[in-house]
């Protein structure tokens, strides 16, 4: 690829009046953004939320830089730090901050490579590291009640078949909520005991399923046939995902997933801010780590291409050793009265 615009920041505008100017910057920005993304989708095969989250955070750092008259092209290390500055006073989270971060690095690391600028700005920075505090997640008890209000959930039976096969494949597995309303009816059929997840960058994982979340997927995925059956005979088109749906994608959504865990939050008497697919996802690396599950074999069903991704739930492993040593250790225990 070459590069879009001769430009470089707008040091060849440098004589148009303001507004000309930044206008110039705007098209040359939006020219690398675009540039940039759709090379993270040909040669990376990037996923689509990756891509909107990318495009999202480099349109925040572009608008900043335009809004004090410079572009992608030009900016240094010290326009990078600064906007990092702007952006934890704005209140953004660390995370959010980090991710912002890993954008911008990748834009440049990409725009270096291509010719675009001499050096690479964002090369030697640093994000602002991981917090020390786990997400808040749900307790096991609080997933039981979860799971006995999808059994109930829903006016028909099909509403409660799916409600149980959503909650107990969440939780089961782990999976992201994205990974789960792509699977293909056909990952499904046969009674597995393991579905193929395909995860972040395309990357493939098989993931075991519970007894419980067996007979769910079984029981769902034998409705889903009668339905297809019935559409083949009635002339209408089939419906390839497990979980279907009218829209766009052709497949539930996560801001429906969302919703119907908000709801269901409700009927189970918790609160409903506290339950969502990622705290399920939470709950289920959580579970598993204070069960006794290895670091590694977590970090493989999460599908975490780093473990350093999957170290925050060592707290839990941490907890459980100080909890044994107190109730064990000779010297920990209270003398006698």
């Amino acid at each position: 690829m070459s590069q879009p615009t001769e430009s470089a920041g707008g040091r060849g505008v440098l004589g148009a009046s303001p507004p000309a100017r930044q206008a110039v910057l705007a098209a040359e920005d939006a020219r690398w953004i675009s540039t940039f993304l759709e090379a993270q989708a040909a040669e990376r095969d990037a996923a689509r939320n990756t891509l909107l989250a990318y495009g999202r955070d480099l349109r925040d750092f572009a608008g900043w830089l335009g809004r004090r008259g410079l572009g992608l092209a030009a900016a240094g290390r010290a326009d990078i730090e600064a906007y990092l500055v702007a952006c934890d006073a704005e209140g953004l989270s660390r995370a959010t901050r980090g991710r912002r971060l890993s954008s911008i690095r990748q834009l440049y690391r990409f725009a270096w490579g291509e010719g675009w600028c001499a050096t690479d700005p964002a090369v030697e920075l640093r994000g602002p590291g991981r917090g020390g505090r786990l997400p808040e997640t749900l307790s096991e008890e609080e997933v039981g009640r979860l799971l006995q209000a999808a059994r109930a959930h829903g006016r028909t039976e099909a509403d409660r078949l799916r409600a149980t096969c959503l909650l107990e494949l969440l939780y089961a597995t782990g999976m992201r909520v994205s990974e789960l309303v792509a699977l293909p009816l056909a990952a499904a059929q046969g009674d597995p005991e393991m579905l193929l997840v395909r995860g972040k960058g395309g990357r493939e994982r098989m993931v075991p399923l519970s007894r419980p979340a067996r007979a769910a997927l079984a029981a769902w995925t034998a409705h889903r046939l009668a339905e297809e059956e019935a559409a083949r005979t009635a002339g209408r088109p089939a419906q390839r995902h497990l979980f279907p749906s009218r829209g766009k994608a052709g497949h539930l959504t996560r801001v429906g997933v969302h919703a119907f865990l908000k709801d269901l939050a409700v009927a189970a008497g918790l609160t409903p801010a506290r339950v969502s697919p990622h705290k399920l996802r939470h709950a289920f690396a959580t579970h598993l780590l204070a069960g006794g599950a290895d670091l590694r074999v977590i970090q493989t069903l999460l599908g975490h291409a780093d473990i350093s991704s999957t170290e925050i739930y060592t707290h839990v492993l941490e907890d459980r050793l100080r909890r044994t040593v107190l109730e064990h250790h000779p010297l920990a225990r209270p003398e006698d009265p």
